[in-house]
């Protein structure tokens, strides 16, 4: 019953009229207005998605929710369009983030209807112990109801990407996958040669890994299952990793490597969808929690509530920058030696202490020469050397042929128990 129906409605409110008016059903603040000002209804609908059907519950208004209806994948398009013609006013749907995409977000904003995907929730706020795919849609609905209300804490959102979006993160998350399952068949063959009392073999599917694995007869059969497997994986992986790569845009920052440089741009897709940086906080996880009550006030680890693969991406570039610092931080500019009596004394220290800060790998170590390492000192150690020392060729850098240089150009790592003799020896540059 409305305040239209009741006796006196057109006179004025009054205190029989106005108690009986508090007992309508109008379930938010739209109700009342559309009864008073009447105008073309709002609609909510709350989808709850499987993959053969979906259960919708409909509210018209500020009216309770309708019961709900089960519909076939191509009836419930049909019956939206129809819905939406008769109507003639706005439709709001919304559905949780499932594995089936947002494919039905684009065929319903396609229908003109406003579609809004939220994060997946726990829907049963009362804890009452009931789920059913009738109440699921339910609270959905009740939740849509108050979100277009303006309450925008009653959603939590869903960015939905666009096609091509979707196309380019497929590439790194399906060499993510291949990466998994490689390593997933690399360790059940470890752990059959493990559990027969055998050392383990470090990427024992390598084609001459393989070959050289002293094992019984009928494990290397049981092994010979997944090892070509493994090897048309590294292949694969190594194929995605190429393209990878190749996409990223040239100028990257230092210490940003290139794959995770486009994993970072793919995973994001638009960096104009932030508006703060709290934003951005909030979607990589990496923020601290909070457990505080009262005068107590706990800080807890990150939340890890956004992009898993995003914030994977982050804490490997973060590692990556610990254990293997930028150049321009692990080699601190050197300062002048104090002045001496002895110049080229002071050219030595100046110099070794140049070498010895960009001491190279060990697989480059046995390229460099002297010349390579001579145009990286600075101006102050580089008076003019015997135009022989800087030919060298590259093959003559060993072990032994280093030892063999001027104390100058002697490296300190370079030095060993054979050589020292020569290293001591009494040949100072002239």
């Amino acid at each position: 019953m409305t305040c239209k129906e009741l006796p006196g409605a057109g006179l004025g409110p009054t205190p029989d009229n106005m108690n009986k008016c508090l007992h309508t059903e109008l379930s938010s603040h739209e109700g009342t207005r559309s009864e008073f000002n009447p105008s073309k209804t709002v609609i909510k609908l709350g989808i709850d998605v499987h993959q053969e059907f979906y259960v919708v519950v409909c509210q018209e208004g500020g009216s309770n929710p309708k019961p709900a209806q089960r519909f076939k994948k191509e009836a419930f398009l049909s019956w939206a369009a129809q819905l939406k013609q008769k109507s003639g006013g706005e439709i709001h749907a919304v559905y949780e983030a499932c594995g089936f995409g947002f494919g039905l977000q684009r065929q319903l904003s396609a229908l003109g209807m406003e579609c809004h995907v939220v994060c997946p929730q726990k829907l049963d706020e009362c804890n009452k112990r009931v789920k059913t795919d009738g109440l699921d849609a339910k609270a959905l609905c009740l939740k849509l109801d108050r979100y277009v209300e303006g309450n925008a804490e009653a959603l939590a959102v869903v960015r939905v990407p666009t096609p091509e979006e979707e196309q380019l993160r497929a590439i790194h998350r399906q060499r993510e996958q291949l990466v998994k399952t490689r390593k997933r068949l690399e360790a059940q063959g470890r752990s059959l040669i493990v559990n027969h009392g055998i050392e383990p073999v470090q990427r024992w599917w390598k084609p001459r890994a393989f070959a050289a694995l002293a094992v019984p007869e009928w494990m290397k059969e049981l092994l010979a299952n997944s090892q070509p497997i493994l090897v048309g994986l590294e292949e694969k992986i190594h194929a995605l990793t190429v393209q990878l790569q190749a996409a990223a845009s040239p100028g990257q920052p230092r210490g940003l490597g290139l794959m995770t440089s486009v994993v970072i741009d793919r995973e994001i897709g638009n960096w104009h969808r932030f508006v703060n940086r709290r934003q951005v906080g909030s979607y990589t996880g990496l923020c601290s929690g909070e457990y505080s009550s009262g005068q107590t006030r706990r800080q807890t680890c990150v939340t890890k509530h956004g992009n898993p693969r995003l914030r994977a991406a982050l804490v490997e570039l973060a590692w990556r920058r610990t254990l293997w610092p930028i150049e321009s931080s692990a080699r601190p500019v050197p300062q002048p030696c104090k002045p001496s009596s002895r110049p080229w004394a002071r050219w030595k220290r100046g110099c070794a202490a140049w070498i010895n800060r960009s001491k190279p790998s060990p697989t480059e170590a046995w390229t460099l020469r002297p010349k390579r390492w001579w145009n990286q000192c600075p101006a102050w150690v580089q008076p003019l050397p015997p135009k022989s020392w800087l030919t060298f060729p590259a093959h003559s850098c060993t072990l032994a042929a280093i030892a063999k240089w001027p104390p100058v150009f002697r490296p300190s790592w370079a030095t060993t128990r054979g050589s020292r003799k020569v290293a001591s020896g009494k040949d100072k540059p002239k």
